[in-house]
């Protein structure tokens, strides 16, 4: 199986790393960084392809809040603060917000459905979104390049020792995912409490 996933990605390595860039993102770079490191990507098409991929997701999010506001309103509904929070930080910093978004936990798809539910335009959108996009794909994907021979040997070992980095990988995305959820939230309410 691991052959398998590797071969499929040695010969459609960028096609995949596009579309993983759509739907999620650090992962599909991170991995897109050690294929550098090893030879099997470019590095430069792969911070290229990568950065259009998540051009193209956040275009495809701000579409549907330009073009669809009744299902966002709809399907959204429990993601209201989230969507006050994003229109308060449109509101008060403006473009930087849009280049910023992809580091924000928790905003990240909500921030371009809240610019397309707005009247900015959509071509000042588009192109801060794809600097973004580059500078994301760039961050992320060049410290795995750099450190890929590194990062292989930590896989190496979690391959051989899973007992050990299967718990010590669940406590640890856990930890973040429970820290970065604890203070979106945090930060949400106080923010929304200030705008009322």
């Amino acid at each position: 199986m691991e052959a398998y996933l590797i071969d499929l990605l040695q010969h459609y390595g960028y096609i995949i790393l596009y579309f993983w860039s759509i739907l999620e993102g650090e992962m599909g770079l991170i991995m897109a960084g050690i294929m550098s490191h090893t030879g099997d990507m470019n590095l430069y098409i792969a911070i290229f392809v990568g950065g259009l991929g998540g051009f193209s997701g956040d275009q495809i999010y701000f579409y549907i809040g330009r073009y669809n506001r009744k299902y966002v309103h709809r399907k959204f509904k429990s993601q209201r603060r989230k969507f006050a929070l994003a229109h308060v930080l449109i509101k008060n910093n403006g473009w930087p917000i849009i280049f910023s978004q992809r580091y924000m936990y928790g905003l990240r798809t909500i921030i371009p459905m809240s610019i397309g539910l707005t009247g900015y335009s959509a071509k000042k959108f588009a192109i801060i979104n794809l600097l973004s996009a580059w500078a994301w794909a760039t961050v992320t994907i060049l410290p795995a390049w750099y450190f890929g021979k590194e990062i292989l040997i930590v896989i190496q070992w979690a391959k051989a020792h899973w007992y050990l980095a299967l718990p010590l990988g669940l406590m640890l995305g856990g930890g973040i995912y429970y820290y970065f959820h604890i203070m979106t939230e945090k930060k949400i309410k106080e923010k929304v409490r200030k705008k009322i």
